[in-house]
């Protein structure tokens, strides 16, 4: 699959807690870690599961940098 997004993060899905409507899917890219709400359908429709490995890709209106 092609996508023209480029804010993509490899890793590995280490949580995941479904809702009535959407999941809570945390993944670990590197020493980081992604939590992403997506709707429950998603997730079935995905089979995700802990342990898959999968790429974040994050649209963004803002981004913030802290120091």
């Amino acid at each position: 699959m092609k996508i023209s997004g480029q804010n993509k993060l490899a890793g590995e899905v280490i949580a995941i807690k479904k809702g009535d409507v959407e999941c809570q899917v945390t993944m670990k890219s590197g020493e980081h870690r992604i939590v992403s709400i997506i709707t429950r359908d998603s997730a079935e429709d995905m089979e995700l599961k802990v342990g898959d490995q999968v790429v974040a890709l994050i649209k963004s209106t803002e981004v913030m940098i802290m120091k």
